[in-house]
């Protein structure tokens, strides 16, 4: 799903491409993020981003969600490298990472994280994704389970990423119209740390700057501009028009779904009857498609955990990060032993 443009789960989609960043002062602005950056050439010659924040033990890749960056994990990533070498891969038409289009999406999409993985010579990693990205996770699930040791998606398990028929379509929950939060005012725009504090406002958590750089335009006085044009957004529809069906995940997993989805803390501050009213109608509406959803997950994959965050935004991971983490975490650790032990972790988490 493309930020801003399309929805899922009632938060909007950034889109990104890349142009110099800048500061205020007019110096070029450094992303604060501990992260190495490298570029690996897939096998039709476009260049994917590859971060890399380094670590201890196995290795864990990131995969973002549509229309982000892997500049989307710069808070998050460097947390799990206590106990694993932590690497985030920047998809194809998005950020700095080069595009040419595939009749294949999601073929096309696995086979470049599946370049990445033969690339850096990473042994069995733990794939961790966003969203969109569990059709990512899936692919290699389904088509290489050998290659990887297990797969986390992150609000990511809806139908791109499993359908064995009894879920909720995401076409129909994308049919659903959330109320939109006030638009950022000149004064939000002022600066990319102001947009921070604009966006903690509305969803009571911030993207990470490094993120709102790929994903803006930097104007020379230092203010936030347009958002850039990627090309990479079609490419991405696809998966969710016509993408593969996955109807089996053979490869331990860990499904942390948010439901009920937050639209955000401006909905709670807002003085408009309609909007708080609209808003639990829809909240209403796709709770009841996500909790179908998480069903079918629990029924349909023998080897996931699935685990619910109430009330947490559809980007999880930072609305309830010590929650993500923890599971993640737990999941881990039960990889790095020798049997997994199912009742180690709750299967769901009211």
């Amino acid at each position: 799903m493309l930020r801003r443009h399309f929805l899922l789960a009632g938060t909007a989609l950034l889109i990104s491409f890349i142009t110099p960043l800048h500061s205020q002062n007019g110096t070029t602005w450094k992303d604060p993020s501990p992260h190495a950056v490298r570029f690996v050439t897939v096998s039709d010659g476009v260049r994917l981003e590859v971060l890399d924040w380094g670590g201890s033990g196995a290795p864990v890749v990131l995969l973002a969600g549509g229309g982000d960056t892997a500049h989307m994990f710069d808070d998050f990533a460097p947390k799990l490298t206590t106990h694993n070498h932590v690497y985030g891969i920047t998809r194809r038409g998005f950020g700095a990472s080069g595009f040419a289009d595939a009749t294949d999406a999601g073929e096309r999409l696995g086979k470049d994280v599946l370049a990445v993985i033969d690339a850096l010579k990473l042994d069995k990693p733990i794939l961790v994704g966003h969203s969109i990205a569990g059709a990512e996770l899936s692919w290699m699930a389904n088509l290489y389970p050998d290659r990887i040791a297990g797969v986390v998606y992150l609000d990511a398990g809806y139908s791109y990423a499993f359908d064995d028929g009894k879920g909720a379509a995401i076409a129909d929950m994308m049919k659903l119209k959330p109320p939109q939060p006030p638009p950022p005012s000149a004064a939000d725009l002022a600066s990319f740390r102001a947009l921070q504090s604009y966006d903690d406002r509305m969803n009571g958590f911030e993207f990470p700057e490094g993120e709102l750089h790929e994903v803006r335009q930097t104007n020379p006085d230092g203010s936030v501009g347009d958002f850039r044009n990627p090309p990479g957004g079609a490419m991405l529809m696809k998966l969710i028009s016509g993408g593969q069906k996955y109807t089996r995940i053979p490869v331990p997993s860990l499904f942390i779904f948010a439901n009920p989805h937050s639209l955000g803390t401006w909905v709670d501050a807002s003085a408009d009857v309609s909007v708080r009213s609209d808003a639990k109608a829809y909240s209403t509406a796709l709770a009841a498609m996500t909790e179908r959803q998480e069903k079918s997950v629990e029924s349909g994959v023998p080897v996931a955990y699935v685990i619910t965050i109430p009330n947490g935004n559809h980007f999880v991971f930072l609305s309830n990060e010590m929650e993500c983490l923890h599971a993640v975490e737990a999941f881990l650790s039960k990889l790095s032993q020798p049997h997994i032990v199912r009742s180690a972790l709750p299967l769901r988490r009211e």
